[in-house]
């Protein structure tokens, strides 16, 4: 490993591997530091006990909550990151949710860029992760430039007749959009261990496969794994990131760019800014303003299991249709916005035995084979006391203020409605707690304001000429969809940025 380049991207998620993807063009040399290793292709991939009730592929390490409690959070560090695990769902942010909006909980704020800045960028991302969908469907759909790259992933036929169902009830179910190589040529095969589980033939489209693999093949990208970032090093004035210190076989090293691109997730961004404390910058890198690790946000998120006691589903792909008749509201009986639902990914017993343990075995097994399954999901606000911190020993203490929650529970309820009302007499449902943050975002936001945001609408850190930060870390509001679709739209703007402007001009 040189110990000089011209770029370093730190994280090989969805962010870093995306820019990572448009500095493959450049010329310039690039590094990707990846604390993690390469996900093993393996049977285990697909086995529900060694994933699910032994956490085979989950970090093992403890975070804090705001009671000073050790909790084992949803991580996972591998080359892609958390998209190696994610159900693969790429939907886009509506239009509105760039703007001001008001919620029961207070109000989202407004975003730096419009949703017609990004629009191209979604286009291009979709493109990238292979994305199938059918536009038109979805009645909160913004504009679009374009179809999608595929058609949609095929119902299976029970889920083919719910969908029906719902529309005899009036709303709206629409192909939930979704990374999978089910086409002509893909390795996709449409199986029941996909949302929540590696992909053993590399069915999935995520950021290693669809961004950084590519990358590499280009030959001026270089990934480097098991390689642990300490903290970014300055200059005297402090206002230039200079070197990053790492630990690579156990040993300490500096490597040295000329710009320097922070990637590592949303949680653990703001950590290494935190941590990286120093004399010029005694509250942290990129934190004149305070606002590092301010902010989290996680989405209010609920499995809800729709039961018909008398028929035994034979389901494989479940994770295929969504709604979104109630993002904006209710119609005259609740003007707020409320969400977006969407099937889960089969669920299994191993999966229940968090939540049910009282249940004897039998029991959870009788639940997930007479289920089908949704995953209900409202804005979480931003909230200034919401953070990430680092607690004296080094360790992560993560404060989640949950807002919005009034809302969330009004989703839920109106979702087991429909569902009951839909031919499902039993319906559950079970809020997902603060050791899933696989939806992590706000704690380096973005904004027009250096005293309210650590970055800029580009994601360049205003404290310093050589710094962007680019995962969900910059995101001022969380919305109601799943994030991994925006972050890329971001990144590739910020890379063709680098690559246009800041790369040409060194």
């Amino acid at each position: 490993m040189a110990d000089r380049v011209d770029v370093v991207i730190i994280g090989s998620g969805v962010g870093g591997s995306a820019i990572a993807h448009c500095l493959a063009s450049s010329g310039a040399s690039v590094l990707v530091l990846e604390r993690g290793e390469r996900l093993v292709r393996e049977d285990r991939n697909w086995d529900v006990e060694e994933v699910y009730a032994k956490a085979c592929y989950k970090a093992d390490e403890d975070w804090f909550d705001a009671q000073g409690q050790p909790f084992q959070p949803g991580q996972f560090y591998y080359v892609g990151g958390n998209t190696k695990v994610f159900g693969t769902t790429m939907l886009r942010f509506r239009a509105e949710d760039f703007g001001e909006l008001e919620h029961e909980g207070g109000t989202s704020p407004a975003w730096p860029v419009s949703y017609d800045t990004l629009e191209p960028y979604y286009t291009e991302a979709e493109r990238l992760f292979g994305v199938h969908g059918e536009a038109g469907r979805d009645p909160t759909e913004p504009p679009r430039s374009g179809g999608y790259p595929f058609g949609p992933v095929p119902h299976d036929p029970e889920i083919a007749g719910v969908a029906d169902r719902l529309r005899e009830l009036g709303l709206k179910p629409f192909p939930l959009p979704t990374s999978v190589q089910y086409h002509d040529g893909g390795k996709c095969i449409a199986c029941d261990t996909c949302d929540g589980f590696p992909c053993k033939v590399d069915g999935k489209g995520d950021a290693e496969i669809c961004l950084l693999d590519p990358a590499l093949a280009a030959g001026n990208v270089t990934l480097c794994t098991g390689a642990m970032v300490n903290r970014l090093v300055t200059d005297e004035t402090g206002k230039r990131i200079v070197a990053v210190e790492v630990t690579l076989n156990g040993r300490s090293e500096s490597i040295e760019a000329d710009l320097f691109v922070l990637s590592a997730g949303a949680i653990n961004s703001a950590v290494l800014l935190l941590r990286s404390a120093n004399d010029a910058n005694p509250d942290g890198l990129a934190n004149s303003s305070g606002m590092v690790g301010r902010f989290y946000m996680n989405h209010n998120c609920s499995a809800v299991m729709a039961l018909k006691p008398f028929h035994k589903f034979t389901t494989r792909f479940q994770k295929s249709l969504s709604l979104n008749d109630f993002y904006f509201g209710d119609g005259e009986a609740y003007g707020y916005p409320l969400g977006n639902i969407q099937l889960l990914g089969k669920i299994k017993e191993p999966m229940l035995r968090g939540a049910l343990g009282w249940m004897p075995g039998w029991g959870r097994q009788w639940l997930a084979g007479h289920s089908v399954d949704w995953y209900a999901m409202s804005e979480d606000l931003p909230d200034p006391e919401s953070r990430v911190t680092v607690r004296d020993d080094g360790g992560i203490c993560l404060s989640w203020r949950r807002t919005n929650t009034a809302a969330h529970a009004r989703l839920v309820a109106r979702t087991k409605k429909f569902l009951r009302a839909a031919g499902f007499p039993i319906v559950v449902s079970q809020t997902f707690s603060k050791e899933t943050p696989s939806h992590q975002c706000g704690t380096v936001r973005f904004g027009d304001d250096p005293a309210k945001a650590p970055l800029d609408p580009l994601c360049k850190a205003y404290d310093h000429e050589n710094l962007y930060v680019v995962d969900a870390g910059f995101f001022p509001s969380s919305a109601a969809v799943n994030p991994a679709l925006t972050v890329a739209a971001q990144a590739l703007r910020v890379g063709e940025h680098l690559r246009e402007s800041e790369l040409k001009a060194s």
